[in-house]
């Protein structure tokens, strides 16, 4: 079985030293095969941040990685980047991609980017944007697990958190409903959850699950949700592919990360 390591909004600059180490030890435990950082790797945007975030990343010795940009990762206060470069520091550590790929024989990640250097806040997909997307989903092979990656969500739970919503939502979970996407993975609104999408809306086309990691290591934790991460068990046996969504938060008392909840995904 194949496990991918899900974290989101680590916001470096204002991160944890405990929770940083123990998420560490946890991915030194439990030896992913990829992780997946859906975007607010850092708080201001800064160079001094994008190292200590690629540092860390170094440190958990995980064999492959996607990383995408969030509205964090774009400067705020310096106007001329935002307008100009916002990605350039960015681009300096993990790469020109904005919307990577990451395409293994078990695994098809595709990374969207929902940030615009007109927004702070909200998050938007575009209707081109949607396409390639579904196209490449298209071209997934037998026994992938299909995943999709966008920093706002596209599912929210509580009504605070609904102006959070990444704009063209709708039209971008049918369309990837459509063209086969198993997980539609986000971060933002630093709650973790796991939903069902077509139990929400029953006339998808096809079974698709929402996955929400919380804030891996910083500081910035709501009131209803410590630091959280994800962990994505998955494999292809004799053809019938199997999924589980682990959801592990960290632990005061303890000093670790414990798994809080485990959700079988069904009709894959």
């Amino acid at each position: 079985m194949k496990v991918a390591l899900h974290i989101s909004d680590t916001h470096f600059g204002t991160e944890r030293p405990a929770v940083v180490r123990a998420l560490e030890r946890l991915a030194h435990g439990e030896a992913p095969d990829v992780v997946i950082l859906s975007g607010d790797i850092t708080q201001r945007a800064q160079a001094t941040e994008f190292s200590a975030a690629a540092s860390f990343l170094d440190r958990l010795a995980i064999p492959a990685r996607l990383v995408m940009a969030g509205n964090h990762d774009v400067p705020l206060f310096d106007v001329i980047s935002r307008l100009f470069w916002p990605y350039a520091r960015y681009k300096r550590v993990f790469g020109n991609d904005l919307e990577p790929v990451l395409d293994t024989p078990a695994l098809l990640v595709i990374a969207v980017r929902t940030t615009r250097r007109y927004r702070h806040i909200e998050g938007e997909v575009s209707a081109a944007q949607i396409d390639r997307v579904a196209g490449r989903l298209r071209q997934a092979r037998q026994g992938q697990l299909r995943i999709v990656v966008t920093h706002q969500p596209v599912h929210v739970q509580l009504d605070e958190d609904k102006e959070h919503l990444l704009r063209g939502h709708e039209h971008a979970i049918r369309a990837w409903a459509q063209a086969g996407a198993d997980m539609i993975l986000g971060g933002h609104i630093h709650r973790p959850f796991i939903s069902a999408l077509h139990q929400v809306d029953a006339t998808l086309p096809r079974p698709v699950w929402a996955v929400q990691a919380g804030t891996a290591v910083s500081s910035r934790i709501r009131h209803d949700a410590n630091n959280s991460i994800n962990l994505i068990r998955h494999a292809d046996a004799e053809g019938t592919r199997q999924c589980m969504v682990e959801r592990w938060d960290y632990d005061e008392t303890d000093d670790d990360f414990m798994m809080v909840e485990r959700q079988v995904l069904d009709g894959l």
